[in-house]
């Protein structure tokens, strides 16, 4: 193992290139179960020649260059690339709509764009100016842009090590835009740098870990922990090659680190059920002799039975998921940051996590509770600001210096962190009671025939919800029998739920949807969290016919 303790990203890049050249670094998927392996030496010499290209076109120093692309080991060689060149990387997320790429490549002022590997090109395109310089990755759609390959066979490697000033922009990570247009926030060498460090000194992650990439690296959670952490760390990198591979895609990584959101912790709970009923694996755990059998076996399915730090992020968790895994040997380490602290803020470890909570304040980190219970940060990853938003930045800043998170929280006696709704999303009844959706929201969530809910009712004299059903059982909305037998069930959580809150937090009805909330149709953000006023606004129509309907459960034609 390498020493890459107080240096910046490139610097630690130089270390792993010059001590293990021949280490495979990154291992990705490229059809029909084949694989290109990539040592250090290789991911280096690619990423000089094209920084040797990136140099030939006398951009201005720091310019900023785009980069659009699902994750991919050249994802990882643009970086590494584009940095050494002097610039700043601007990674756009892949699902995406035109629009909005087109206002972020206008927004950040992107002088040239990479195009990698991409689902729904002829949607996309459109969004790219025509007169926007183009290189297309080797996994890119079929293009008649510039190519990698061609280009980095016409330049030699650059033999230099440039090492940016810390406090020079590295990148910039556009918010996922749950409440309006996505902003840039800023981040430099040593915002980027330091958090990382910390973390994989912390949760002693070395070169003989091995991580699944495949969530969007465009976000900062998979930016800082995974291919910035590989940087310091020399963690091998697998790729994932799509949906339908992802089982076979993991199996191959064999991971010892796995990290994850709640929605996708929720799928592979239910796909457990799918295989074994959730009575019968509750009654199975609950056998000593044959406890740890059943665990093996169903992580095995799962493809995480060699995982030793399991993470999860970018949203809260239910608590009885967390205890879910726990009962199975799998013990989540949730964790909370954001893109303005580089995902560095506060985590779970091995001896400080309770389901419900999201740990303790990282290394360097500096927490505190407003009066009006925000919660409050100084984090060694944060931002340089919000790109062209100077007077936004100030205002997300206290006087002496602490980010202001818009969440609501509370510490527990030995220190950790209760997330308890948004101060934004918090809404007032009819009643003048206000009311927090977020860990109703979790509650709904924890159920397994529910995939995903929003808590709403401003003005109203109790709150409702709008719930998506779990996948599986989306297709059988249309038969009788079906929602006969699940109404009961439906209504037994509810009354379950509103057992756990306050008078004034009950809700007085689910709403069933009918509509898929995906990323598509602007419902989910891409990292899938909920737009609450797309899907708030979607249903209004219809509030007063379902608060008069008197239904506790409500199926909407």
């Amino acid at each position: 193992m390498t020493d890459t303790k107080g240096k910046f990203l490139l610097d630690a890049v130089y270390e792993w290139e010059a001590n293990f050249p021949d280490r495979v670094y990154m291992t990705q998927p490229v059809g029909n179960g084949n694989v290109t392996d990539y040592t250090w030496a290789e991911t280096m010499s690619e990423a000089r020649r094209m920084a040797a290209h990136l140099r030939s076109l006398a951009l201005p120093t720091n310019s900023h260059i785009a980069l659009l692309s699902k994750n991919c080991a050249h994802f990882v060689m643009c970086d590494l690339a584009i940095w050494m060149a002097g610039h700043a990387t601007i990674a756009l997320y892949p699902t995406l709509n035109a629009d909005t790429i087109a206002y972020i490549l206008e927004h950040s002022e992107s002088r040239l764009i990479f195009i990698g590997k991409l689902d729904d090109w002829d949607e996309i395109k459109v969004g790219i100016p025509d007169g926007l310089e183009k290189i297309a990755l080797p996994l890119a759609p079929k293009t008649d842009y510039a190519h990698w390959d061609d280009i980095i066979t016409r330049y030699n490697p650059i033999t230099d090590n440039p090492s940016p000033p810390g406090d020079q922009l590295a990148l910039m990570c556009y918010t996922s835009g749950s409440t309006g247009r996505p902003k840039g926030v800023m981040h430099t060498f040593a915002s980027a740098s330091a958090p990382t460090q910390a973390a994989v000194g912390e949760f002693g992650i070395t070169d003989k870990d091995r991580v699944l990439s495949y969530l969007p690296l465009a976000h900062v959670m998979e930016r800082a922990v995974v291919e910035c952490g590989s940087f310091f760390a020399g963690t091998h990198i697998y790729f994932a090659e799509n949906l339908d591979t992802f089982l076979q895609d993991l199996r191959r990584a064999d991971a010892t680190l796995f990290l994850s959101v709640p929605r996708l912790w929720l799928k592979f709970q239910l796909g457990v059920f799918q295989k074994f009923p959730e009575k019968r694996l509750q009654r199975l755990l609950s056998i000593p002799i044959v406890r740890g059998i059943v665990r093996r076996k169903v992580l095995e399915g799962l493809g995480l039975d060699h995982v030793r730090l399991a993470g999860s992020g970018s949203a809260p968790i239910p608590a009885e998921l967390i205890e879910w895994y726990d009962k199975l040997g799998l013990h989540l380490l949730e964790g909370y940051g954001m893109s303005e602290d580089f995902a560095y803020s506060h985590m779970s470890t091995p001896a400080l996590r309770r389901a419900g909570y999201v740990g303790v304040p990282c290394n360097g980190v500096e927490t505190r509770i407003s009066e009006d219970g925000e919660i409050q940060i100084k984090s060694p990853g944060d931002m340089l600001g919000y790109y062209k938003a100077p007077d936004l930045t100030a205002e997300c800043y206290t006087s002496d210096g602490f980010f202001r998170t818009g969440d609501r929280g509370d510490y527990s006696a030995d220190g950790l962190l209760r997330i308890t709704g948004r101060l934004k999303e918090i809404f007032k009844t009819s009643k003048g009671k206000y009311v927090a959706p977020a860990p109703i929201e979790n509650l709904l969530n924890a159920d397994s025939h529910i995939e995903l809910s929003c808590v709403s009712g401003p003005g109203r004299p109790a709150s409702y919800a709008t719930v998506q059903l779990a996948e599986e059982l989306k297709d059988k909305l249309d038969q009788e029998s079906f929602r006969q037998q699940l109404t009961p069930k439906l209504e037994a959580l509810l009354t379950s739920v509103n057992e756990r809150v306050e008078e004034y937090e009950k809700v007085q009805f689910l709403a069933v949807v009918r509509e898929d909330w995906d990323t598509a149709n602007d419902f989910l953000t891409p990292t899938l969290k909920i737009k609450r006023n797309v899907v708030e606004s979607a249903y209004s129509p219809f509030l007063d016919k379902w608060y008069a309907s008197g239904s506790k459960v409500i199926w909407p034609d």
